[in-house]
């Protein structure tokens, strides 16, 4: 693609709850975007949901809300489906003055975890499992869309339902182009539990890409479905009675010569394997506030409704936040089942894999696997119980001070605390159109 032939182009970099923060630029601005000569302040990737400047942030009142230099990523520049003028989308990421990462960029975040696996000669390779909601945004409250097929709005979900699918082809056949064009390696769609609910898999990749394809995705999601005269919501909790939506990542290990370090050739898995289910456990409580980063987010975390609401492993068993799942040995990987569809997909994989980490680091032993159901078992170490107690342990924590940067930590503390005021300010009633697209 060529971005000076295009109009105008999106520079985006993505901010704390993972929305798209940037500009629009003209074509001729693609020969400036190595030299970062494109700047954006520093404060723009430290907003609250609404675009708010954050009270009491250094990067607005010590700094003088200074610039920060622009790059792309190795992510190369892609076509943006649901805009009628053609147009293109280059990810970037902010740094300092001296080129140096700016802490406080949530894709930074995510590169300083695998340096780590880096320094080993490790790579991770991961996937994702979305689920996002379709619904009519029209009135005082989310409703089923109407099935495009006879106008009529849904009345139920469709678990597995290929008619459901074939219902909305239209939709998603523009969602497979869409992701193809843009590089997102979109794999299975499903029909889900909730109303108008759908999951599309990706394919496994490395680490970094598969956080950059969730990121993009989103909003091609979203965007797509306004094309097509509907709403689509990443919400954990669309409607109150009805499935909420989660995010999976898969994630296996390979060494220097290809070999999945998880892999002892049977089903059991590797010490290394079982030492990062470990310190993913370890990390999970205080990681609540990325997993589930809205208040909405917790009415999903309830316990037998197919959300894990306690630190528990096992094989092959769907009611545990850590997975095994059976296969054949040489695929051998850890499934993180915790986090909501309503997430910033790289503060979650700096969080999943930068907790496995400390696990390897420290040779951490895990308890014992779950068999039957998780929910059945009263003295496992649970999750935070709600949005405040999410962001007070995160504040704190010895683990998270591990994985994250200072300056990341205080800035998404800080920010999801003028988010809770906030909230609190307004009607219950009317919390959803403030989450609707904006997660």
């Amino acid at each position: 693609m060529n971005l000076a032939d295009l109009q105008t182009f999106r520079v985006v970099a993505c901010d704390l709850n993972g929305q798209m923060r940037g500009k629009v630029v003209p074509g001729s601005y693609a020969d400036k975007l190595s030299s970062g000569s494109v700047r954006l302040p520093f404060s723009a990737l430290d907003v609250d949901l609404w675009g708010t400047d954050i009270v009491g942030s250094p990067l607005v009142f010590e700094s003088g809300d200074a610039d920060g230099m622009l790059f792309p990523t190795d992510r190369a520049p892609c076509p943006v489906p649901w805009l009628k003028t053609p147009s293109a989308i280059v990810p970037v990421t902010l740094s300092n003055e001296d080129r140096t990462p700016f802490a406080g960029d949530p894709r930074h975040a995510l590169v300083r975890v695998l340096a780590d696996y880096d320094a080993r000669g490790w790579q991770v390779i991961a996937a994702t499992e979305m689920e996002f909601t379709l619904v009519d945004d029209k009135g005082n409250a989310p409703r089923p869309p109407a099935d495009p097929r006879n106008g009529v709005p849904l009345d139920g979900g469709e678990v597995l339902s290929v008619s459901q699918l074939d219902a909305f082809a239209a939709f998603f056949d523009d969602l497979y182009a869409g992701a193809a064009a843009m590089g997102i390696p979109a794999e299975t769609a499903t029909s889900e539990a909730g109303i108008g609910q759908f999951e599309i898999t990706t394919r496994h990749g490395p680490a970094l890409e598969a956080a950059d394809n969730a990121w993009l995705f989103k909003s091609l999601v979203r965007g797509l479905a306004r094309k097509h005269g509907m709403a689509a919501t990443f919400m954990a909790k669309p409607y109150s009675d009805d499935s909420g939506n989660g995010m999976h990542v898969h994630f296996s290990v390979l060494d220097s010569e290809g070999n999945n370090v998880f892999d002892n050739g049977g089903p059991e898995g590797t010490d290394t394997m079982h030492h990062a289910v470990a310190g993913c456990l370890a990390a999970m409580p205080a990681s609540s506030l990325i997993f589930a980063p809205f208040a909405n987010s917790y009415d999903r975390l309830v316990d037998g409704a197919h959300a894990p609401t306690a630190a528990a492993w096992g094989y092959d068993n769907r009611t545990v936040a850590i997975r095994i799942p059976s296969g054949p040995n040489g695929a051998r990987r850890i499934e993180h089942r915790t986090a909501g569809g309503d997430i910033n997909p790289y503060l979650l994989l700096s969080a999943v894999l930068g907790a496995a980490m400390i696990g390897i680091k420290d040779e951490l032993e895990p308890s014992e696997p779950i068999v039957g159901n998780a929910y059945d078992v009263d003295d496992l170490p649970r999750l935070a119980a709600d949005w405040t107690a999410a962001t007070d342990m995160f504040a704190s924590d010895p683990l998270i001070s591990r994985i994250f940067d200072p300056i990341l930590i205080g800035n998404l503390v800080r920010c999801k605390r003028q988010e809770i005021e906030k909230f609190e300010q307004m009607p219950t009633s009317t919390h959803w159109r403030a989450l609707l697209e904006r997660v």
